[in-house]
Formats: structure tokens, C-alpha cells, sequence
């Protein structure tokens, strides 16, 4: 029997961490077509109980940041792979954006529950990898001429979040890609930079 426990044991142990890839895979695939699916639902797409995904994740938070999480950890550690497979930077750029904007939808399904110390923490910790895998897709770009030397991927991040907020529908995916264009055009100049107060048009009569 004592032959037996660390083998009974590392293999209960590989079900377990199977089980919890495959709840997240499918709370990735339902949170984005419903973000109010019932979790039984999702527990039933991944084919386990119930019980097993409540001791994974024991509230609808836990498994909507594990599921942002998971996203964001594999979305950037395919920049390299996305880059190679597109003979234009620009368009391996759009690609990447509009997955992320997917994988952000998700979280945006937490509502107030993202003001979280949980929420915050994850969130907080994809900030450096996600503008560490925009910077290996901006530099592609400067190196194509679609963007300009000089501009900062956090700012690029802030200004593409527009993605996130359109509709996501056929109508959101058409207004996503004028502004992307229109995102481009600006990029193709050096960026400026504006002092305090200048430009903000307070007093202006």
C-alpha cells in the first residue's frame, strides 16, 4: 500500500490540474459568447461536476480571473509566433489587439466585482508581460514603416482599448477597424510631447 500512495497521489494530482485547465478552457469559450452563464453550464461543458469546479474556484470571480489570467498569459507569449506568421507587421499587430480584446471582455464581465483586491492583483500583474510583448510588436512595426520611432507601448495599450469598448457584433468589428486605421495614420508620426496645461483649451474663449 505505501508503494502505491505517491503514484495514487501524483496521479490524482494530474487529474486535478487536467480538470482545472479544462473548467478554464471552457469558461473561456462560454464567458465570451455570455458572460452571466450559470457556472453548471460551464462545469458541464468541461465535463466535470459541479463540486469539482467549486473546489477549484469557489466563487464566479475566482474563475472569471483565472480564466483572464490563463488568456493573457498565453496571448503574450505569442507575439514572436504571431509576428512569424504574418508577412506584415501591421496586420500581426491588429491580429494580437483584437484577441486581446476578446480575452478583456471576459473581465469585463466581473462588473464591480473588479475593484477587488483579487481582481486588482491579477490585473496588475499582466500590466509588465502584456507591454513587454506590445513593445516586440511595436518595434516590428517601426521596422516595416507603419509606425513611427519613439512612441511608448503603454501608451499604444491605452490608445487601442478603444477595441474593447466597441460592440461586439458585425457593426463593432467594422467600427474597430476604421479606427484602427485611423490609429495607424496617427502612429505613422513621431509622437509630441505637450507640456502641462498646454492643449487642454481650460480659460479658451
Amino acid at each position: 500500500m505505501h508503494e502505491e500512495t505517491p503514484s495514487t497521489y501524483g496521479t490524482q494530482r494530474k487529474a486535478a490540474a487536467r480538470n482545472r485547465v479544462a473548467i478554464i478552457e471552457a469558461a473561456h469559450e462560454l464567458f465570451a459568447q455570455n458572460p452571466l452563464v450559470p457556472l453548471s453550464e460551464v462545469a458541464k461543458h468541461a465535463g466535470v461536476g459541479a463540486g469539482t469546479l467549486y473546489r477549484h474556484f469557489p466563487t464566479r470571480e475566482d474563475l472569471i480571473l483565472a480564466a483572464y489570467q490563463h488568456d493573457i498569459e498565453r496571448l503574450t507569449a505569442t507575439a514572436d509566433e504571431v509576428l512569424a506568421r504574418h508577412s506584415s507587421a501591421k496586420a500581426a499587430f491588429i491580429e494580437w489587439f483584437e484577441t486581446l480584446s476578446a480575452y478583456i471582455r471576459i473581465k469585463h464581465g466581473l462588473g464591480d466585482a473588479l475593484h477587488s483586491a483579487a481582481a486588482q492583483d491579477v490585473i496588475g500583474a499582466s500590466w509588465a508581460p502584456t507591454t513587454a510583448a506590445v513593445r516586440k510588436l511595436v518595434d516590428a512595426c517601426v521596422a516595416e514603416g507603419t509606425i513611427a520611432p519613439g512612441h511608448d507601448p503603454a501608451d499604444i495599450i491605452m490608445v487601442m482599448s478603444f477595441l474593447w469598448r466597441v460592440a461586439n457584433n458585425e457593426e463593432g468589428v467594422g467600427q474597430g477597424r476604421r479606427l484602427i486605421a485611423t490609429v495607424f495614420s496617427g502612429l505613422q508620426a513621431a509622437p509630441r510631447s505637450i507640456g502641462a496645461g498646454e492643449g487642454s483649451g481650460h480659460g479658451s474663449g
